[in-house]
């Protein structure tokens, strides 16, 4: 009994107990506090912010003392969230939201294999799923994430508790306010954009009173374990008067925009080393609409089975899929979607760390212009690749106008010169708006031919520029498609001979090769129509077309490498860029050579290439000797030796094709 007496004694001898109002006054004691703050006296602290009118004054001021302190100190932090003084710990939330830095520790090379070491019992702990707290130590170790992310995490739970308290005829002034805030904190994140995502959702969700459940962490921490049995003091200011209907429809506008800001975040920080751009909705798609394009690689894996069972991918596509759920319940229209990406005027910006005023309405409220297009494009690929969405009824986008003003909208828009640079997730769901639209048939009608050719020569440059193969060939697919949808033949050779006389990439021209070996064939294929629209035969069947690619396709190369004897080096750079162009010339050529059926429609008898073929015959011939005595001076070395000869030997073999068959024309 003496012993128990001794302990309460010594318990309220405690500095944080025996200072408390009105033994102090409430500066003074916060002054204690500060001064005696640790974790071993959190407990106290806790007992201490039971006191609902000590926590109301002073408790606003203990936020950005406690928040260092984490874990530990988040049961004192709900403690001030609950009976603090609303408003003003709103303001010292989103101060802390503003300031936040998310800076990663650096480690050295000893303590990456320490945690090396201990990897596999992390794994297992994540995958369980369970996080251990002081109350439930039978529980596997929590794998916390760093200190910045779970600053984030506990602060927009704050602001999540302190934002229903808060009884004001204006609650959007708030709101606004916070956020800003948010955003603020969210993009100077470089990591942990899953976990710090699933919170700001989690949160919207919250303010929003949407029922449906919150997704799982996608590894342990302590959300796990958070419960809230605090009970929430009233707001000490309440205003009796209800908020107006329009400040109703102003605060879930407000709500509507942070989640497209929020997911145009999220979906344009998805990397892969896999080619998995994104969401790679524009693959799933091909998959299901081409189903005969699919590799026949051994052991390659489709990308719906890919999404389906690697557990980052799954993880992607869940995030996304609160996310899209999420704005249905806030009630953002596909329509005010559609609105926002085919506005032509540039996307108003604030300047990165500031905040604007509050709104004076929803219709001041701008949703992220990409955001938009993300969700726009999710809810579209949803109902084209899952039986179960098939009655949303989502009307599909027409090529022209709709989809050539979102590739006005969001490519290039810092110079030609970036076309095919923006983010790849971008660029993925951009494509796959186009594939929907060739699928459903809906091309439209260009304004003009210049406009056609706008169009296709951005999507041919994203061919060209983009590092993801998938996107590239996606790309090309568009091109070639629409490409072959206008109905004049003169339209469709005038891009082409514009792409091989002006287009500065290679493999672009390789691609126009492509198209025109196309338009050749299916021009002059036996069942073909002898005539185009206009009561014309078809210039492809005639040998206009290649009379007027010819100096493109084939230009005279006597003089082309000048620099041969001077710089070799130099030679065999330019070179190798276009080796690409020159086989896929010289495989056209050979392939006119072949089909007897061609020489007389299109004149290839009177084709004359030999100021072509002869000088990239001397020029390769050259190139292999270098390579064969070890590329030396070609700077070529390792394994792109072997490739290099390769590359050029192919060149060699096709130059002796197109000789064979020239001599038995």
């Amino acid at each position: 009994m003496a012993d128990i007496q001794d302990q309460a004694r010594a318990q309220e001898e405690h500095p944080l107990l025996a200072a408390r109002p009105p033994a102090t006054d409430p500066i003074t004691y916060l002054t204690i506090v500060e001064y005696n703050l640790s974790e071993e006296n959190l407990p106290v602290l806790h007992q201490v912010l039971q006191d609902a009118d000590l926590t109301s004054t002073i408790g606003w001021d203990l936020i950005h003392l406690l928040l260092p302190l984490l874990p530990s100190s988040e049961e004192c932090l709900q403690d001030i969230a609950t009976k603090g003084n609303p408003r003003e710990c709103i303001l010292k939330v989103t101060e802390a939201l503003r300031l936040l830095e998310f800076e990663e520790p650096q480690q050295s090379d000893d303590e990456e294999d320490d945690e090396a070491g201990e990897s596999g019992q992390k794994l297992k702990s994540a995958a369980i799923g369970v996080g251990q707290s002081s109350t439930s130590p039978g529980f596997p170790p929590t794998i916390l994430p760093p200190l910045s992310v779970l600053k984030f995490e506990i602060l927009l739970d704050l602001l999540a508790t302190l934002h229903r308290r808060v009884k004001t005829k204006y609650p959007s002034r708030f709101l606004s306010t916070s956020l800003q805030a948010a955003l603020v904190a969210f993009n100077r994140a470089t990591t942990h954009i899953d976990e710090l995502t699933l919170s700001a959702i989690k949160f919207v969700k919250t303010l929003s009173g949407t029922k449906r459940p919150h997704l799982p962490p996608r590894r342990s921490s302590g959300n796990l374990l958070r419960t809230r049995t605090n009970q929430s003091e009233p707001d000490p200011e309440a205003q009796s008067e209800a908020p107006p209907e329009d400040e109703t429809t102003l605060v879930n506008r407000l709500l509507q925009s942070f989640v497209t800001h929020i997911l145009e975040d999220y979906v344009l920080s998805l990397t892969s080393d896999a080619d998995v751009p994104g969401l790679s909705w524009s693959s799933r798609l091909m998959e299901k609409y081409e189903p005969q394009r699919i590799p026949k690689k051994p052991n390659y894996r489709k990308y719906a089975d890919r999404f389906a069972e690697d557990e980052d991918l799954t993880g992607r596509s869940a995030i996304l899929g609160q996310v899209v759920a999420l704005t249905q319940d806030l009630g953002l229209k596909t329509d005010d979607l559609v609105q926002t990406v085919l506005d032509a005027e540039i996307e108003k910006r604030g300047i990165p760390g500031t905040e604007d005023d509050p709104p004076a309405s929803a219709e001041d409220i701008p949703l992220s212009r990409t955001g938009a297009l993300l969700l726009l494009t999710a809810r579209i690929v949803k109902q084209e690749l899952y039986a179960s969405a098939k009655g949303d009824d989502l009307a599909p986008m027409s090529i022209f106008p709709e989809h050539a003003t979102i590739l006005g909208n969001f490519v290039g828009v810092l110079g030609p010169q970036t076309v095919g640079l923006e983010p790849e997730a971008l660029l993925d769901a951009i494509l796959a708006l186009g594939l929907v639209a060739l699928e459903k048939n809906s091309v439209g009608e260009p304004k003009d031919d210049e406009s056609f050719a706008q169009y296709l020569q951005t999507i041919s440059l994203i061919s060209a520029n983009t590092p993801s193969p998938s996107l590239r060939g996606h790309a090309h697919y568009l091109t070639t498609t629409v490409l072959r949808s206008h109905p004049h033949d003169l339209v469709r050779l005038t891009f082409i001979r514009d792409t091989l006389e002006h287009c500065p990439y290679e493999n672009l021209k390789a691609s126009a090769v492509s198209w025109l070996k196309g338009e050749t064939l299916e021009a002059n294929a036996p069942q073909a129509q002898a005539q185009n629209e206009d009561g014309e035969t078809n210039i492809f069947a005639t040998p206009v077309a290649l009379s007027t690619v010819a100096p493109y396709l084939w230009p005279d190369l006597t003089s082309h490498y000048t620099s041969l004897d001077t710089d070799i080096a130099e030679a065999w750079m330019q070179f190798r860029q276009e080796l690409g162009f020159y086989v896929a010339a010289l495989n056209f050529y050979y392939l006119l050579l072949q089909a007897e059926f061609l020489h007389d429609a299109l004149g290839v008898k009177q084709l004359e290439l030999g100021q072509y073929v002869e000088p990239l015959k001397k020029v390769a011939a050259r190139f292999q000797e270098e390579l064969k005595q070890g590329g030396g001076k070609l700077e070529v070395e390792g394994e792109g030796l072997e490739q290099a000869k390769a590359d050029v030997g192919l060149l060699e073999k096709v130059v002796e094709w197109v000789e064979g068959a020239g001599k038995k024309v």
